[in-house]
């Protein structure tokens, strides 16, 4: 999958059709680690749920 076309995550919402994502051009692309920022928030949300389930003492 490294050579799949990335899929903008905003614009295709509620679409039927995937939209590409504009990389460069677009302000939630984040050059540094070459994704959009929408994933990364995804991810670090994921992520923090996971850590505040561990936590969780069972009843």
């Amino acid at each position: 999958m490294a050579n799949s076309i990335p899929i903008c995550p905003l614009m295709s919402a509620g679409n039927e059709i995937s939209i590409v994502c504009a990389q460069e051009n677009c302000a939630w692309y984040m050059k540094n680690y070459k994704t959009c920022s929408v994933y990364l928030l995804a991810h670090n949300a994921v992520l923090d749920i996971k850590e505040k389930q561990n936590q969780k003492t069972p009843q």
